[in-house]
């Protein structure tokens, strides 16, 4: 006798065909399909330069970019529609980190993933260099500090044991997801391409030290890193430069951890057992503070509209 069977109580015929009858009387209603799953906004890693802001989901995946500042309209925007702009960079066929950290008082972002072959570690910054203006720049209110954004995303690559499988997915959708990208190389290698709006907005350069491939509005990547190998991929705009080889990359995301270090060693805090929750508190409003006037954002989705259709957008 089976499980089902033991426990099956007798049902007497006219109960039975009464039980039916009303079964037959209620309006079937299916299930609504699966939303996309959107990640809590606590689960984001913020990233600034003091122009613009990035946050960026565990996957790897860069949920909210507006350029070419903070208020500007979104160029990856899944944070609102998975179909509006995505960057991902990360191992194949996994999106669930096995660690993420801010690199130590800094806002330099660092996930890592232990895949079944190896383990993956891949640094997120918006990077920042010393001031290089030579002519006034248009919008600069504030004296001009000692480091300046750089109009570059830069996403190192490392793989630490073993061997990683990884993939690069860009896909920018410019004006809040309502404009494609056109996406040309740049160059005679396949290193480099550039990605435009259709109405000559925006133009965007991705660079990177894997090869990459042009599908309609995306341009991808995949290669298998071994042990110690590295790699980088890096988005400018506004005249922003891409590193030119992989050492360079990160030794440019180590300067750009140590201009927020130094930055926050500048401050003043208590040697108290919360000092480090402080520093973050602090990294926080700084990297929310629009450089050029000192202007503060609400919140680094300053330019998410505030109601559908509403006059305050």
């Amino acid at each position: 006798m089976t499980i089902s069977e033991s426990v099956q109580p007798e049902v007497p015929a006219d109960a039975a065909a009464s039980a039916a009858s009303a079964i037959e009387s209620v309006p079937v209603h299916h299930a609504p399909p699966r939303a996309a799953h959107f990640p809590p906004i606590a689960d984001l890693a913020f990233l600034s330069d003091g122009e613009v802001a990035a946050l960026i989901a565990p996957t790897g995946n860069v949920e909210w970019l507006c350029l070419p500042s903070f208020d500007s309209p979104s160029v990856f925007g899944t944070l609102l529609d998975r179909g509006a702009g995505r960057f991902r960079v990360g191992p194949s066929g996994m999106t669930v980190p096995a660690g993420r950290r801010y690199v130590l008082a800094s806002m330099v972002a660092e996930t890592t993933w232990m895949t079944s072959s190896g383990l993956l570690m891949v640094r997120d910054a918006l990077t920042l260099g010393p001031w290089r203006a030579e002519t006034r720049m248009r919008g600069q209110r504030r004296p001009p500090g000692d480091t300046q954004a750089e109009h570059v995303l830069l996403r190192t690559i490392k793989c630490v044991h073993g061997a990683v499988e990884v993939i690069v997915d860009c896909e920018p959708m410019f004006d809040y997801g309502r404009v494609s990208a056109r996406w040309s190389y740049e160059g005679t290698g396949y290193h480099s391409a550039t990605a435009r709006a259709d109405d000559g907005s925006l133009t965007l350069g991705l660079t990177t030290s894997l090869r990459l491939g042009i599908e309609g509005g995306r341009a991808t990547a995949r290669a298998r890193l071994r042990e110690s190998e590295r790699a980088f991929v890096a988005l400018t705009w506004g005249g922003g430069v891409a590193p030119e080889t992989v050492d360079e990359a990160f030794a440019t995301v180590d300067a750009t951890s140590g201009r927020w270090r130094q930055w926050v060693g500048s401050g003043r805090f208590p040697d108290h057992p919360w000092r480090a929750h402080l520093h973050r508190s602090a990294l926080t409003l700084k990297a929310l503070t629009y450089s050029p006037t000192g202007a503060v954002a609400a919140a680094p989705t300053t330019s998410l509209p505030r109601v559908p259709g509403g006059d305050r957008n």
